[in-house]
């Protein structure tokens, strides 16, 4: 979704201070309030109507007026093309949420801080809804609110200007650099079933020398929500008199969070007139819990079950003894009582309905902990060469547990809770970057950058992943839901690469704007690539303009992509299923189709327009995405006794694998849209009122692809996934000591696959009020989705009805199944 925000896009007549996107005033009457922006150029920052392509300018009361604790969601909440949902069991993911713009992958898009590219997480999205599946983008929830002075949003390709990743758009986080001014805040809210959420922030900046010092501390935590309805299953044992089954057996809802910290840092200071030493730091943590499928205690293979519950599993402790233990079949539910009493009464014959008679409910969570620091030299040189050097180093860390478990092999012997390993990324990059006028009309920008990415997994406990001794009886041998990372699948992977680039912007008029990038990058394990970007802005009037771009771009595949393995529990086809992902260029992987992996490329096209019509300043811009060679996960394939043969010679136990799948650059896709923002004042009530109304459409077509590695439902949605329609419609109201703030947000329909359906349309309502109780103290009252809405039933929009898995509504809701979200805010400005 881009908006041509052309020379007068992203001019930003300030939005709602709960959210809507700033939008562009063009340069006439006293409405002209110009934007500054530095993305989307390597030359002299502009206004954001000067810039050839597209560039959002959100502020950072946009942000701080909303009441949650979660950047991703506020994001969200201005950025209509920026999609991001809860994920209530998605594995990993529920610890770093993928992160969708203009209906592409989460590592489509570019994430920097203050102009410098930001490292990715650990997290590899095994369950992604389609579009997000096998993604390793970054974690955008680590940055804290209070600590933004604005955010740009470029859409528009620019890897030519930035390199891999930035196919589908740039996202620049400017940290604060006041070395006076400070701001604490306190938030508190919860939904009106009672899980609550907290924040309490502080920034303050520090006149260090001749720079500045800002710092920024948040810490917060988010209850568990839970919109569960009692499965069907797990009700009929409780009437059939099984005891500790819990009601819900499984849960439903957005995932705790706990302890989470967040700790950032910008400076900046004058060593000499001529050079600047400059850079900034983070260091956040985080525990998120999360829950699992509910484990029935008739018919769960692999533990309590091998036949799909017409016998109990038994395991004979004792083997060699030559008495083996009675079968023990299944009357719907109830065990044989005879034979049972003898497994019971025989401590040589062991059934997990013993151990855990209810079944059981994994959680699953990660403590997650993220760090970088950049630090940099710029400066100009007596010849007007303007030039910069930065170091900067980047890691994320996802150290999981799963608790509430079993390793079936184990037997009676097996822990509850297990350590099953971590993911861990680390980014190294260094840059130099130059610029310098060649005429009073021409700027040259070039520079160099290498970069380091290493990927490493890390081994959990022997528990998590040894076969106890009851592997060749049919019990699992690992922990059921996540099996843990053993010596052999551990490891650490890495890739550097380096790359130079050249961009050249002309002033040829004052009406005309001419910019080109190229970008020559070279990886040490899959070759070298070179990008183009053309783009131009031309100003018909003071009022009247268009610009337009034109460019390459690539996304290469990641270290974890390359040579990750994971085992994750899926339904497929209402069948609790554990699925298997191997590496891409295994023989078993090779004959499906799977081999080495290599870049994504992209061809982007953008033509935009904005004007004045009366009052109201209005931006329409056009996008279009050619995405070649996508990576994604394959189709699941059953393995064969061949393949397991296979994988156990690499050093991987598949015995808990029915079904693999693996990364590959399986098919093409075209994403195409437009964009429309259109923003007004008008003084009335005593005050005035800031309108903005921000709409997007994004239409995905699979183009190419080979049905062997990606299936209907694949397409579905990767096509459908996420909204077509998005808009939203703001109005601030300022009076002398009031704020009232009222937004409507749409969301268009959508596919769910685990649901089995196309989920209705629903509109949103969030109001807020602020009263200024001194220069420095505000008070807020807010309720986000005032009207409760938690999206259609999957009993009539789904294909499972709510009691079958418990879920009553999408878990890809794109907005959320929590309902209404009351809040208040107190903030002191100092």
């Amino acid at each position: 979704m881009r908006k041509f925000q052309p020379r007068a896009l992203a001019l930003a007549v300030a939005v709602a201070s709960l959210g809507s996107v700033t939008t562009p005033s063009f340069a006439q009457e006293d409405r002209l309030i110009e934007e500054i922006v530095t993305i989307g150029t390597r030359g002299k920052p502009r206004s954001a109507t000067d810039s050839v392509a597209a560039v959002d300018v959100i502020s950072a009361s946009d942000f701080v007026s909303q009441g949650g604790v979660d950047t991703s969601n506020l994001l969200r909440n201005v950025v209509p093309s920026f999609n991001v949902n809860d994920q209530p069991i998605s594995d990993a993911a529920t610890l770093v949420r993928p992160a969708n713009l203009r209906g592409l992958a989460p590592d489509h898009t570019l994430v920097l801080v203050n102009g410098q590219r930001r490292h990715r997480a650990a997290v590899i999205t095994w369950l992604g809804n389609g579009i997000s599946d096998g993604s390793q983008g970054p974690d955008i929830a680590a940055i804290p609110a209070l600590a933004l002075q604005s955010v740009e949003v470029l859409r528009d390709g620019a890897a030519a200007q930035y390199g891999s990743d930035a196919i589908a758009g740039v996202i620049n986080f400017n940290l604060k650099n006041s070395d006076s001014e400070g701001s604490v805040e306190a938030r508190y809210g919860q939904y009106t079933e009672g899980e609550y959420q907290y924040t309490l922030a502080y920034n303050q900046g520090f006149a260090i020398g001749d720079g500045f010092l800002n710092l920024t501390a948040e810490f917060s935590e988010a209850e568990a929500t839970d919109r569960s309805v009692q499965r069907s299953d797990a009700a009929g044992l409780i009437a059939a008199g099984y005891q500790g089954v819990n009601d819900p057996a499984q849960v439903w809802g957005s995932p705790e969070i706990d302890g989470d910290i967040k700790l950032w840092a910008n400076f900046g200071t004058q060593l000499t007139e001529s050079v600047e030493l400059f850079g900034n730091a983070n260091y956040n943590t985080k525990t998120v819990t999360g829950g699992f499928y509910y484990r029935n205690p008739t018919n769960r293979g692999g533990v309590y079950s091998a036949d799909g519950g017409e016998t109990l599993l038994i395991g004979d402790l004792t083997p060699n003894d030559g008495v083996d233990c009675p079968v023990v079949t299944l009357n719907g539910v109830t065990p044989d009582p005879d034979a049972f009493a003898q497994v019971a009464s025989d401590p040589n014959c062991f059934s997990f309905q013993e151990l855990i008679p209810g079944g059981f409910t994994p959680n699953f969570g990660g403590d997650v902990t993220d760090q970088s620091l950049l630090l940099g030299l710029r400066g100009e040189t007596d010849g007007g060469l303007f030039w910069s050097v930065t170091g900067y180093y980047g890691a994320n860390e996802a150290d999981f547990f799963i608790n509430n478990t079993v390793n079936a092999s184990l037997g009676p012997n097996t822990p509850r809770d297990f350590n099953p390993g971590a993911y861990e990324q680390q980014d190294l990059n260094l840059n130099a970057d130059f610029s310098m006028p060649l005429s009073d009309t021409v700027t040259l920008a070039f520079g160099a950058e290498y970069r380091n990415e290493e990927f490493s997994i890390v081994a959990g406990q022997a528990e998590s992943y040894i076969d106890g001794g009851l592997g060749t009886q049919g019990f699992s041998t690992s922990t059921n839901g996540f099996p843990g990372f053993s010596p052999t699948i551990a490891g650490s992977f890495d890739r550097a690469n380096t790359s130079v680039y050249t961009d050249l912007e002309w002033q040829a008029s004052d009406a005309l704007i001419v910019a080109a990038a190229l970008r020559y990058e070279d990886f040490d394990d899959f070759g070298s690539t070179t990008n183009y970007k053309l783009g131009m802005n031309y100003a018909f009037t003071d009022t009247f303009g268009m610009r337009a771009t034109v460019s390459s771009g690539f996304k290469a595949p990641t270290p974890g992509q390359s040579n990750a393995s994971n085992i994750s529990t899926q339904i497929i086809q209402g069948v609790l299923t554990n699925q298997g992902v191997i590496p891409p260029d295994s023989p078993a992987a090779r004959l499906r189709g799977g081999g080495p992996l290599g870049p994504e490329e992209s061809q982007n096209f953008t033509l935009g327009a904005y004007f004045s019509a009366g009052p109201v300043d209005v931006t329409l811009d056009y996008f279009d995405i050619d995405v070649d060679d996508r990576l994604s996960l394959s189709n699941d394939f059953v393995l064969t006794p061949e393949d397991l043969e296979t994988l156990a010679g690499q050093g991987i136990d598949a015995s808990d694998i029915s079904q693999f799948r693996f990364f590959t650059n399986q098919f093409d896709t075209n994403t195409s849209g437009f964009d429309v923002v259109a923003s007004w004042n008008t003084d009335w009530l005593g005050g005035s009122t800031n309108w903005n109304v921000a709409y997007n459409y994004t239409d995905t077509e699979v183009t190419r692809r080979n049905p062997n590695l990606l299936n209907d439902n694949r397409v579905n949605l990767i096509e459908n996934g996420t909204p077509d329609t998005r808009w939203n419609f703001t109005a601030n109201h300022q009076l002398e000591k009031v704020r009232l703030l009222a937004r409507v947000s749409y969301y268009g329909e959508f596919y769910d696959n685990e649901a089995g359906g196309e989920f209705d349309s629903n509109v949103l309502l969030d109001l807020e009020a602020g009263y200024n109780y001194s220069d420095a103290l505000t008070l807020t009252l807010g309720a986000r989705n005032v009207t409760d809405e938690q999206g259609c039933s999957t009993n009539v929009c789904g294909q499972t009805p709510a009691n079958a898995l418990g879920l009553p509504y999408s878990q890809f809701s794109p907005f959320g199944f929590n309902g209404t979200f009351v809040y208040a805010r107190a903030t002191y400005n100092f």
